[in-house]
Order: structure tokens, then C-alpha cells, then sequence
């Protein structure tokens, strides 16, 4: 890769690397020149993504990283900055929810599990690697959203708040370190085929349903459609985007 979008020299860590959006955006990001740190909640267990960033010429760091346990999260990018010398890019994928339930039925437990999951690890995580950002005068972050954030998604209402939190929270942090030269973005995914949705894309009623949503092009997203993003925000090509979330739904928000 050449240009605006090579990524040479730089280095990445990525939560939530060993699957699905992770896994993609990690193989994205080394594609296009970085040395990517992977952020794996079993260390042990990376699917051979190693072998298959080693292939591409560049350098992979399996690091312990369960985001819901901040000082493994802390631990991870420390490790990553002393192993590569720098990190250049961090992208917070890590995250998730529980099973749809309407807004009563919803426990304090649950809503603390995907704050914490969602928004919180993002915040803290965001800001430990900001530190070394700030003292480097540079870096990119990539924020996980969802076009949740931007809708209602009937039975997914603590998802939906966690996931605005997320997209609000990229404004503040972009605002206040502009001046550091560190800019913080957002990608939104609709549905997208990767292992954690391929229950609720299996049933027929409810994919016909996505389908029929995502009113623009009508059909489910791939991984590599959410990873290129990322490596765009991560990149030079946009130099001058910052606090932004980009949706990558299809159209379903647009009507």
C-alpha cells in the first residue's frame, strides 16, 4: 500500500483481536503496513491470526487483555509500547451485550455489565494509551460504535445507550486532544457476518428482516467493509477527521 493510507512504521493494538471484527481489522491494519499488538482475552488462543500478520511481513504481539479487567488492559498496552518502542494506533473493538429483553426486564447487574464492557473499558483504555499519545505529540484512536447508537433497537436499550455513550464520548476526547495532534474517531456497524451474529442471522424471518432494513444496498455486511474503514480513520487520508462517527450501515439509518 502506498500513499495517504500506508501505514508503514507504525504500530497498532487492537482489542478483541481473535475474531470476527477484531480479527479483520487486525489483518486490515497489518496489510497496510503496521505492527499490530492483539489484544486477546486468552492469550493462548489466537486462531493462528499471528502466523497470518507474519505472513504479511509484519510484526504480531499476543497480549492478555480482558477489557472488563483494567489493569489487564493497562498491563497490555504498556507491553505493547515496550515492545514496539511507540503505539501509533489504538482501536477499542472489544464489547458486546446480553440477550435482548424489554427495557423492564433489565437487572442492574446487566446494565453494569455492558456499561462497563462498552463504554467504560473505552474510556480508560482511551485514555491510558492517551497518555503516551500526548507525550508523543501523535496517534489515531478507533472507537467501536454501532448504528445502536444512532437508532433504537427494540429489546437492546442498555446496548443502544452504551454504544451513543461511545459515540459521544469520541467528540470529547477529540476536542480536547486535538491540540496533542491525537485524533479519535468512530466506526458504526449495522449487522455484519461474523461469528457473534451468525445465531441471529441464521433464523430467516429475522435476517430477512436486517435485509429489508439496511435500505440502501440490502444486504449484510463483511468484516473487511467495517476493517477498511478503520484503517482510513487510522491513517493520513484522514488527517483532517477527528470526533467523527462514521455508520456503516447500508442505509438503514439514512431513511
Amino acid at each position: 500500500m502506498s500513499g495517504a493510507f500506508d501505514l508503514t512504521g507504525r504500530t497498532a493494538l487492537v482489542s478483541g483481536a481473535a475474531r470476527g471484527l477484531g480479527r479483520a481489522i487486525a489483518l486490515a491494519l497489518a496489510e497496510a503496513g503496521a505492527d499490530v499488538a492483539l489484544g486477546l482475552r486468552d492469550k493462548g488462543s489466537d486462531g493462528g491470526l499471528i502466523k497470518e500478520i507474519e505472513a504479511r511481513g509484519r510484526r504480531a504481539l499476543p497480549l492478555q487483555m480482558d477489557v472488563l479487567d483494567l489493569k489487564q488492559g493497562y498491563a497490555a498496552i504498556d507491553e505493547a509500547i515496550s515492545a514496539f518502542g511507540k503505539l501509533d494506533i489504538l482501536v477499542n473493538n472489544a464489547g458486546g451485550g446480553v440477550d435482548e429483553r424489554p427495557v423492564e426486564a433489565y437487572t442492574e447487574s446487566d446494565y453494569d455489565f455492558v456499561l462497563d464492557l462498552n463504554a467504560k473499558s473505552t474510556f480508560f483504555l482511551s485514555q491510558h494509551a492517551g497518555r503516551h499519545m500526548i507525550a508523543k505529540k501523535s496517534g489515531a484512536i478507533v472507537n467501536m460504535g454501532s448504528q445502536a447508537g444512532a437508532i433504537a433497537l427494540p429489546g437492546e436499550a442498555v446496548y443502544c445507550l452504551s454504544k451513543a455513550a461511545v459515540s459521544h464520548m469520541t467528540k470529547c476526547f477529540a476536542v480536547e486532544w486535538g491540540k496533542h495532534n491525537i485524533r479519535v474517531n468512530c466506526v458504526a456497524p449495522t449487522f455484519i457476518r461474523t461469528d457473534g451474529t451468525a445465531d441471529m442471522l441464521g433464523d430467516p424471518v429475522f435476517r430477512a428482516d436486517v435485509i429489508e432494513r439496511i435500505a440502501a444496498l440490502h444486504r449484510i455486511g463483511e468484516p473487511r467493509e467495517v476493517a477498511d474503514a478503520v484503517v482510513f480513520l487510522a491513517s493520513d487520508a484522514a488527517s483532517l477527521i477527528t470526533g467523527q462517527t462514521l455508520l456503516i450501515d447500508g442505509g438503514w439509518t439514512a431513511r
